[in-house]
């Protein structure tokens, strides 16, 4: 009960700073105040608006909010989200543009599970749209997954993204984000032997910790640190009974939101103290640059406790896919069995959380793919978010990632629209 009571303390706390937040704006917008000329009761209204959305967003996956793209004809096309395969921790969904054809390059798109939703990659969606038939995972937050599905950690992970692969057949390409990485590349060696013919054409693979010795960063210095022992006994937390997962042992996101939050406190604070002037000043917006960013990152799920641990202990301490040890239900995958897939991998320069050198340590992972089948790219000025959503990842990533798609696929292909 100990560590339902902690979790449900946790979400107590969110709540009732969202009720302070709406009581403080409520309280400060009595048309009677404008009588008195102090600027703290506007402050105060805009602290309590931008309090209340923000602990509000905690708790809700966000919408994708891609309705329509442009096209070369000159007409905006409707794009609608179909669930292709549904499982109980994640789906494959795809984002059908009606009155297209086919482009050619069909994407799968790793989504990270760390915290945050699919959504997050929803820029990276949006960009690749125009010249690719885009699909994703889409993980489900583990509060809202019964007990009664069992387990889910790296070995499941891995055999879902075989399953995805499996889904979408031959001719796909696989970018995966951060996290996923290394799993995305044991997904493909462990095709390469037990199924070839469902192997992914190309693999992208952008900031991942395939190797997180070869640079550290705060998070590898976190998970050198502490132990597996006091993980399990200060981090994992158990659902309370308000969500659908009562009783399911967690990584809760919200604990997951203040790490992130802490290892830039300073920036955060400043980002919302400037944010709360603007909306007293009536110079903010609903769907403001501070908001839009915001709304996605604050926006944050669960991981299930399985998942948690034995990533931290074979991804990160025992550097099981780095050292080429990794198993899937007591069968070793041999990354050096990937002969045919091209590999890439692309890493930012400010990356503090995947630093440069930890994901194009998959290149010598792969000792049995010709040199030529395999590419690397460094952004030098790009952090970790950047290398997959920003401007980086807009006009330079992303045109070297279609290009290497294209030179690794057969299939006529529409020509590449410039970056929005």
């Amino acid at each position: 009960m100990r560590r339902m009571l902690t979790y449900d303390l946790m979400e107590t706390m969110r709540v009732t700073n969202q009720w302070m937040g709406s009581t403080a704006r409520a309280m400060c917008s009595y048309p009677q105040l404008g009588l008195f000329a102090n600027p703290m009761i506007q402050l105060t209204a805009a602290w309590g608006e931008v309090t209340e959305r923000s602990f509000a967003r905690m708790a809700v996956k966000p919408d994708w909010g891609i309705h329509s793209i442009p096209a070369d004809d000159g007409r905006d096309h409707f794009v609608g989200v179909e669930r292709v395969l549904k499982r109980p921790f994640g789906d494959l969904i795809r984002f059908m543009v009606q009155g297209r054809a086919p482009t050619g390059r069909k994407v799968l798109l790793v989504a990270p599970m760390s915290g945050h939703y699919a959504t997050l990659l929803r820029s990276t969606v949006l960009s690749l749209l125009p010249d690719c038939d885009v699909y994703i995972t889409d993980w489900h937050n583990a509060r809202d997954i019964s007990v009664s599905a069992g387990k889910f950690d790296i070995e499941d992970y891995t055999l879902y993204l075989v399953e995805f692969l499996r889904t979408m057949g031959p001719d796909t390409h696989v970018i995966a984000v951060c996290q996923p990485a290394p799993l995305a590349l044991a997904a493909t060696a462990y095709l390469a032997e037990e199924d070839p013919s469902a192997q992914p054409r190309s693999l992208t693979l952008i900031g991942g910790p395939i190797d997180p010795d070869a640079a550290a960063t705060d998070v590898t210095d976190f998970g050198d640190r502490v132990t597996m022992g006091q993980l399990e006994k200060f981090v994992v937390q158990r659902v309370g009974y308000k969500y659908a997962g009562a009783g399911r042992m967690v990584y809760p996101g919200l604990q997951q939101l203040s790490s992130f939050m802490a290892m830039n406190a300073e920036k955060h604070a400043k980002a919302f103290t400037d944010q709360v002037v603007r909306v007293a000043k009536g110079e903010a917006g609903d769907h403001d640059k501070h908001n839009k960013f915001y709304d996605e990152y604050l926006a944050v799920m669960d991981m299930t406790a399985e998942f948690y641990l034995s990533t931290v202990e074979r991804i990160f301490k025992d550097r099981e896919i780095a050292q080429n040890r990794f198993t899937v239900n007591g069968k070793r995958v041999d990354i050096g069995k990937i002969t045919t897939v091209a590999v890439k991998t692309v890493e930012g320069g400010k990356d503090d959380i995947s630093a440069p050198g930890q994901c194009v340590a998959a290149l010598d992972l792969c000792t049995g793919l010709p040199p030529e089948k395999k590419a690397s790219y460094l952004e030098p000025d790009a952090g970790h978010y950047g290398i997959f959503a920003g401007k980086s990842w807009r006009n330079n990533i992303r045109p070297l990632v279609l290009d290497f798609i294209d030179a690794n696929c057969d299939l006529p292909k529409v020509p590449v629209r410039a970056a929005g």
